[in-house]
């Protein structure tokens, strides 16, 4: 699949790390570091910016390293950028850890997965077929 994009960063278009990769790393476009402390949120830029076929979507999620060594993710995870969207991407990024995180520009921040999605019809009913979970939820399948 093709994708159009404009590169307005100081960096080179995301890429797969390897051929089985679902997602593409994203980067800082930033002028100066963004010091992150513990419990806040700030908006970086990437400089990107993307025009996706009708019917698919641009997920941004965490990067598994940030989040586990630095406490570092991304708050609306997965984020959307909907197919007519036309301006930058841009990630939430928190720091949930004790300690400050300092966003460098050209620093990997986020990931991001292209996937294809459908619009849904809304059919009202007044029943709804039964099924062997009912209205189970929140943990009623047990620990397994």
């Amino acid at each position: 699949m093709k994708i159009k994009v404009i590169n307005k960063s100081k960096h080179k278009l995301p890429s797969y790390a390897t051929g089985a990769a679902a997602g593409m790393d994203l980067r800082a476009n930033i002028d100066a570091p963004i010091v992150l402390k513990s419990l806040e949120r700030t908006l970086v830029a990437t400089g990107l910016f993307i025009e996706l076929p009708v019917g698919y979507e641009a997920q941004i999620r965490p990067r598994s390293g940030l989040a586990f060594k630095n406490g570092l993710t991304v708050l609306n995870s997965p984020g959307t950028i909907d197919a007519d969207y036309r301006g930058e991407i841009k990630v939430i990024l928190v720091n949930l850890s004790k300690e400050d995180f300092t966003i460098n520009d050209g620093e990997r921040v986020a990931q991001m997965v292209i996937a294809k999605h459908e619009q849904a019809e809304w059919q009202e009913v007044q029943v709804l077929e039964e099924s062997t979970r009912g209205e189970g939820g929140f943990g009623s399948t047990g620990k397994k």
